[in-house]
């Protein structure tokens, strides 16, 4: 198994685009936001939805009194873009009526919306208000098993098999620097191998093929 420690420094020094959702850093609505239109859908389509989205409403007073139509025509072509200006209008009425339009700050809270799940809410409190959290997307889930730091079946799981092992310095920055690693680098299929800075220390945990 790879040292964590050497695996984040290996990483830090990649030079990759800042994703979507770390280029809204401690603006939590808009974190919140951003994240549910990301859920299945490329990261380039959601900061070009997250932009057009926010050049018309950028709080949740303003977010809810705009039709579910123009969100819907702001954030596509998002994955399952009419489910999703649904959830972002419901979402923006209930901070409103019962946050005083302010995101909460915990992953508790945050899982009472409907629409937000374990993911969404961590990226919430890590990246909109820089307190601990793991956030776990498909490729935490899959790289932290591939280099063999842990070994778990879904991305809940290794949520928490992260948090009894990663050391707390790392938690808020483990998601941003992995998943800009599995856009580039760490493929799902065919992961890029021979350019990898962890390649000779990696063990490879599952790869079937690679270049």
């Amino acid at each position: 198994m790879i040292p964590i420690r050497k695996v984040i420094s290996l990483l830090r020094k990649q030079k990759f685009n800042a994703t979507a959702l770390s280029k809204r850093m401690k603006e939590p609505y808009k974190v919140l936001i951003s994240c549910i239109i990301s859920l299945r859908t490329k990261d380039k389509v959601t900061e070009e939805a997250s932009e057009r989205l926010f050049g018309i409403a950028s709080t949740p007073g303003a977010m809810s009194r705009i039709s579910i139509r123009r969100i819907e025509k702001a954030i596509y072509p998002a994955g399952f873009y009419r489910t999703k200006a649904k959830q972002i209008r419901q979402i923006s009425k209930e901070l409103c009526q019962e946050h005083n339009s302010v995101v909460p700050s915990t992953i508790e809270e945050l899982l009472k919306f409907k629409g937000v799940g374990r993911k969404t809410a961590n990226i919430v409190v890590t990246i909109g208000y820089n307190k601990l959290g793991i956030a776990v997307d498909t490729h935490v889930h899959r790289i932290s098993n591939r280099i063999g730091y842990v070994k778990t079946k879904n991305p809940e799981q290794t949520e928490f098999a992260l948090r009894q092992k990663l050391p707390q310095r790392y938690w808020i920055e483990y998601n941003d620097l992995l998943v800009q690693f599995g856009q580039n680098v760490c493929l799902p299929v065919s992961p890029r191998c021979s350019k990898c800075v962890l390649n000779k220390l990696c063990p490879k945990v599952g790869v079937v093929r690679h270049r």
